[in-house]
């Protein structure tokens, strides 16, 4: 047998034991993460109700930014992610989903505090209800990037070179992290506005984002570092997604254009103007997600569950 080949199977188990080892900061990272994440969406709810007790219109509206962001910009998230490396992607969502939970809460404590704002200050009242809502929707969207990053992206890269029951493995217990999240987060928030008060679950969300910020950092980064294939396939997304080929495609165009005629230069600008328009309308994030998902197979499932839910809504 070849030496390099008992090398390889010597270091393999080693090799083995360190990504076992790495997954669980991955675990770790991302139940700090989910929990944020789960408190704030289980919560807020409460907070708008308790802000105007004989009305329902506050937490409708935050449900419909929240929603409607997602719809209409979770596409730009994807793209974005797929563009950027991944310690850029890391770094932009845990500053950006941490940051809008803390002003969040931050301006749910000031409207519980001061009550007599809706009566007195209305402006005031009515930038801190706004603020709460932007807030809400960028920690929605920088939520979206981090689950794009770690279950999309990071799992399947550690799961390379494994037995193909370690890819399965790994998504079950992530989802199990983020089901115990969304099970036990309202439990231990509840416990809290039961036998504190709603003021002091919004500053236990501000604390808790403020503090496992630095820690989920430090945990992702590890994982980062000491795995280096996941800086291998970062390099390739970026090498992939380089911007080179659509200048020279652009350049090629815009040469070919200035070699026609006059005349027909300017008829043919003409005549792709509204062509242009009606592309570049098609052509948008929002609106190509939607047709690249009505050319699916799962489109008439999809919507008979949306159908589901708008009944249960009801």
């Amino acid at each position: 047998m070849d030496t390099t080949a008992i090398l390889d199977q010597q270091n393999q188990p080693q090799h083995e034991s360190s990504t076992y080892s790495l997954v669980k900061y991955l675990y770790a990272g991302h139940f700090l993460a989910r929990w944020g994440a789960r408190m704030w969406e289980f919560s807020v709810g409460l907070y708008m109700v308790s802000i105007w007790p004989d009305t329902l219109l506050f937490a409708a509206i935050y449900g419909a930014v929240e929603s409607s962001s997602i719809a209409l910009f979770g596409s730009i998230i994807g793209q974005w992610v797929d563009r950027l490396t991944y310690v850029k992607v890391l770094q932009i969502w845990l500053v950006t989903q941490n940051f809008s939970f803390i002003v969040a809460g931050g301006a749910v404590v000031a409207l519980l505090t001061f009550t007599t704002l809706k009566s007195t200050d209305i402006s005031t009242f009515i930038f801190l209800l706004i603020l709460t809502n932007i807030a809400g929707a960028v920690g929605v969207l920088s939520t979206l990037a981090g689950t794009i990053l770690i279950e999309r992206e990071w799992v399947v890269v550690l799961s390379e070179g494994h037995p193909p029951g370690f890819l399965t493995q790994m998504n079950s217990v992530i989802r199990r992290i983020d089901l115990s999240c969304k099970l036990l987060a309202p439990v231990i928030t509840g416990f809290i506005i039961s036998f504190v008060s709603l003021k002091a679950s919004a500053i236990a969300l501000a604390l808790w984002t403020t503090v496992t910020i630095w820690v989920e950092y430090w945990l992702f980064m590890s994982v980062y570092n000491r795995i280096p294939a996941l800086g291998e396939s970062s390099l390739k997304r970026i090498s992939r997604n380089s911007p080179q080929d659509v200048e020279e495609i652009t350049y090629a165009s815009e040469e070919s254009k200035s070699l026609l005629p006059p005349e027909e230069n300017t008829t043919s600008v003409t005549k792709s103007r509204r062509r242009k328009a009606i592309e570049w309308v098609s052509n948008l994030p929002c609106i190509g997600a939607w047709k690249v998902y009505l050319q699916q197979e799962v489109v008439l499932p999809g919507v008979a569950l949306a159908l589901l839910y708008f009944t249960v809504l009801r």
